[in-house]
Protein backbone atom coordinates (compact mmCIF):
# COMPACT_ATOMS: atom_id res chain seq x y z
CA UNK A 1 0.00 0.00 0.00
CA UNK A 2 1.48 3.25 -0.93
CA UNK A 3 1.68 6.36 1.52
CA UNK A 4 0.50 9.17 -0.45
CA UNK A 5 -2.84 10.70 0.43
CA UNK A 6 -5.59 10.19 -2.20
CA UNK A 7 -5.56 13.84 -3.06
CA UNK A 8 -2.06 13.39 -4.48
CA UNK A 9 -3.01 10.90 -6.83
CA UNK A 10 -3.00 12.32 -10.46
CA UNK A 11 -4.64 10.52 -13.34
CA UNK A 12 -4.68 11.70 -17.49
CA UNK A 13 -8.19 11.15 -18.56
CA UNK A 14 -9.20 11.66 -22.31
CA UNK A 15 -12.84 13.10 -21.89
CA UNK A 16 -15.17 12.68 -25.49
CA UNK A 17 -18.99 13.17 -26.25
CA UNK A 18 -21.22 10.56 -26.53
CA UNK A 19 -24.94 10.79 -26.94
CA UNK A 20 -25.10 14.54 -25.80
CA UNK A 21 -23.00 13.65 -22.22
CA UNK A 22 -19.48 13.50 -21.54
CA UNK A 23 -17.18 11.28 -20.82
CA UNK A 24 -13.69 10.97 -19.77
CA UNK A 25 -11.35 7.14 -19.62
CA UNK A 26 -8.26 6.44 -18.33
CA UNK A 27 -6.00 8.06 -21.41
CA UNK A 28 -3.13 5.57 -20.45
CA UNK A 29 -5.49 2.87 -22.20
CA UNK A 30 -6.22 4.87 -24.84
CA UNK A 31 -3.12 4.25 -27.68
CA UNK A 32 -4.43 6.50 -30.27
CA UNK A 33 -7.22 8.74 -31.54
CA UNK A 34 -8.32 7.96 -34.63
CA UNK A 35 -11.06 8.63 -37.50
CA UNK A 36 -13.20 5.73 -38.34
CA UNK A 37 -11.79 4.88 -42.26
CA UNK A 38 -13.53 1.73 -43.32
CA UNK A 39 -15.17 -0.94 -41.57
CA UNK A 40 -15.99 -3.68 -42.61
CA UNK A 41 -19.38 -5.47 -41.44
CA UNK A 42 -19.05 -8.71 -39.06
CA UNK A 43 -22.14 -10.88 -39.97
CA UNK A 44 -23.49 -12.50 -36.34
CA UNK A 45 -21.51 -10.03 -34.15
CA UNK A 46 -23.12 -8.41 -31.40
CA UNK A 47 -25.33 -5.31 -32.08
CA UNK A 48 -22.78 -3.43 -30.80
CA UNK A 49 -19.91 -4.00 -32.55
CA UNK A 50 -20.14 -2.05 -35.91
CA UNK A 51 -17.66 -3.78 -37.78
CA UNK A 52 -13.84 -4.31 -38.31
CA UNK A 53 -10.97 -2.53 -39.81
CA UNK A 54 -7.46 -2.96 -40.60
CA UNK A 55 -4.87 -0.22 -38.95
CA UNK A 56 -1.71 -0.72 -39.59
CA UNK A 57 -1.80 -4.56 -40.37
CA UNK A 58 -3.56 -4.83 -37.03
CA UNK A 59 -7.72 -6.37 -37.25
CA UNK A 60 -9.44 -3.54 -34.90
CA UNK A 61 -13.13 -4.75 -33.87
CA UNK A 62 -14.95 -1.26 -33.97
CA UNK A 63 -17.23 -1.03 -30.99
CA UNK A 64 -20.71 1.62 -30.63
CA UNK A 65 -19.36 2.89 -27.08
CA UNK A 66 -22.65 4.37 -27.08
CA UNK A 67 -25.12 0.92 -27.68
CA UNK A 68 -21.65 -1.04 -25.40
CA UNK A 69 -23.12 1.15 -22.83
CA UNK A 70 -26.95 0.89 -23.55
CA UNK A 71 -27.41 4.47 -24.18
CA UNK A 72 -28.25 5.12 -27.69
CA UNK A 73 -25.90 4.88 -30.50
CA UNK A 74 -23.10 6.74 -31.98
CA UNK A 75 -24.01 8.83 -35.49
CA UNK A 76 -21.49 8.85 -37.76
CA UNK A 77 -20.05 12.59 -38.97
CA UNK A 78 -17.16 14.63 -39.54
CA UNK A 79 -16.00 14.64 -35.65
CA UNK A 80 -16.69 10.82 -35.08
CA UNK A 81 -13.38 9.05 -33.54
CA UNK A 82 -11.99 5.75 -32.58
CA UNK A 83 -10.49 5.37 -29.33
CA UNK A 84 -7.87 2.43 -30.25
CA UNK A 85 -7.25 0.08 -26.83
CA UNK A 86 -5.76 -2.90 -26.70
CA UNK A 87 -7.56 -5.60 -24.36
CA UNK A 88 -5.58 -9.36 -23.82
CA UNK A 89 -4.32 -9.04 -27.12
CA UNK A 90 -7.01 -7.78 -29.17
CA UNK A 91 -7.21 -4.31 -30.46
CA UNK A 92 -10.74 -2.39 -30.18
CA UNK A 93 -11.94 0.79 -31.59
CA UNK A 94 -14.36 2.71 -29.41
CA UNK A 95 -16.83 4.36 -31.23
CA UNK A 96 -17.10 7.86 -29.86
CA UNK A 97 -19.27 10.72 -31.30
CA UNK A 98 -16.24 13.01 -30.94
CA UNK A 99 -12.82 13.30 -27.88
CA UNK A 100 -13.15 16.73 -26.68
CA UNK A 101 -9.29 16.93 -24.89
CA UNK A 102 -7.47 15.51 -22.20
CA UNK A 103 -6.99 16.63 -18.33
CA UNK A 104 -5.38 15.47 -15.31
CA UNK A 105 -8.04 14.94 -12.86
CA UNK A 106 -6.61 14.38 -8.75
CA UNK A 107 -8.67 11.67 -6.79
CA UNK A 108 -10.30 14.42 -5.06
CA UNK A 109 -11.73 16.32 -7.99
CA UNK A 110 -13.90 12.82 -8.64
CA UNK A 111 -17.30 12.73 -6.90
CA UNK A 112 -19.26 9.56 -6.37
CA UNK A 113 -21.71 8.58 -9.32
CA UNK A 114 -25.17 10.06 -8.81
CA UNK A 115 -27.89 7.83 -7.89
CA UNK A 116 -30.47 9.55 -9.89
CA UNK A 117 -28.39 7.95 -12.80
CA UNK A 118 -29.84 4.65 -14.82
CA UNK A 119 -28.58 1.72 -12.23
CA UNK A 120 -27.34 -0.07 -15.93
CA UNK A 121 -25.18 3.07 -16.80
CA UNK A 122 -24.34 3.60 -12.99
CA UNK A 123 -22.82 0.27 -12.76
CA UNK A 124 -19.80 0.92 -15.55
CA UNK A 125 -18.51 4.45 -13.98
CA UNK A 126 -15.89 5.16 -11.52
CA UNK A 127 -17.15 8.45 -10.76
CA UNK A 128 -17.99 11.70 -12.16
CA UNK A 129 -16.24 15.13 -12.53
CA UNK A 130 -17.68 18.56 -12.69
CA UNK A 131 -16.44 21.94 -14.01
CA UNK A 132 -18.28 24.67 -13.99
CA UNK A 133 -21.68 23.56 -15.49
CA UNK A 134 -20.53 20.31 -17.08
CA UNK A 135 -20.57 16.85 -15.23
CA UNK A 136 -18.16 14.54 -17.14
CA UNK A 137 -19.07 10.44 -16.09
CA UNK A 138 -15.72 8.84 -15.77
CA UNK A 139 -16.24 4.82 -17.82
CA UNK A 140 -14.73 2.02 -15.55
CA UNK A 141 -12.29 0.42 -17.97
CA UNK A 142 -12.56 -2.82 -16.58
CA UNK A 143 -16.41 -2.98 -17.28
CA UNK A 144 -16.02 -1.49 -20.97
CA UNK A 145 -14.32 -4.25 -21.78
CA UNK A 146 -16.84 -6.77 -19.96
CA UNK A 147 -19.05 -7.97 -22.37
CA UNK A 148 -22.87 -9.47 -22.25
CA UNK A 149 -21.88 -12.91 -23.08
CA UNK A 150 -18.89 -12.73 -20.83
CA UNK A 151 -18.91 -15.41 -18.00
Amino acid sequence: MQDSKPSDEKELVTCFNLCRGVFGINAQLVQEVIKVGELTQVYGAPDEVVGIRNLRGRIVTVIDTAAHLGIGRVEMGTETRLLIMEHQQEYYGFLVDSVIEAITLEQDQIEPVPSSLDPALRSRLLGVWRQNNQLTALLDPDVLFTWPDAQ
